[in-house]
């Protein structure tokens, strides 16, 4: 029986970039998007611009320095699009790219299928402990 990456690599093209390789370009952008506060900053960013105060809010528990070199990492793989304006103070507004967008629909789908599993998830630790004596 094949599995689902066997199934969709004999339907699609033969891509350029393979993320297993370890010199692939796209390993460092799956890295920055699935890393503890890339995929928060990108779902958060889907509904739409934030400044880096409400963004920061929202993103409950990330640190300034944090969320400032996840947004760098971000802008520069072109899925965040930061806007500074000339006020006094600075107003610096970011949004999602089109490509960010893209990638931000695919976690919210993976964040609401954990959150609607997480009674499963929570059993399994539960289960796992007791057989184990816990972590």
């Amino acid at each position: 029986m094949e599995s689902i990456q066997e199934q969709e690599r004999d339907t699609e093209p033969c891509l350029p970039y393979d993320v297993f390789a370890k010199t692939c370009p796209s390993r460092g952008t799956l890295e920055h998007v699935t890393g503890r506060w890339g995929g928060l900053t990108l779902s958060a960013l889907y509904d739409g611009s934030l400044r880096f105060n409400e963004l920061r809010r929202r993103v409950d528990g990330v640190s300034e320095k944090m969320l400032s070199q996840t947004l760098h990492a971000l802008e520069r793989d072109g899925l965040v699009h930061r806007e500074a304006q000339p006020t006094n103070p600075p107003r610096v507004d970011y949004e999602l790219t089109e490509l960010g967008r893209g990638v931000a629909e695919r976690l919210l789908g993976l964040i609401q299928f954990l959150e609607g599993r997480m009674d499963d998830v929570l059993d399994a630790r539960r289960s796992y402990d007791e057989t184990r004596g816990g972590l």
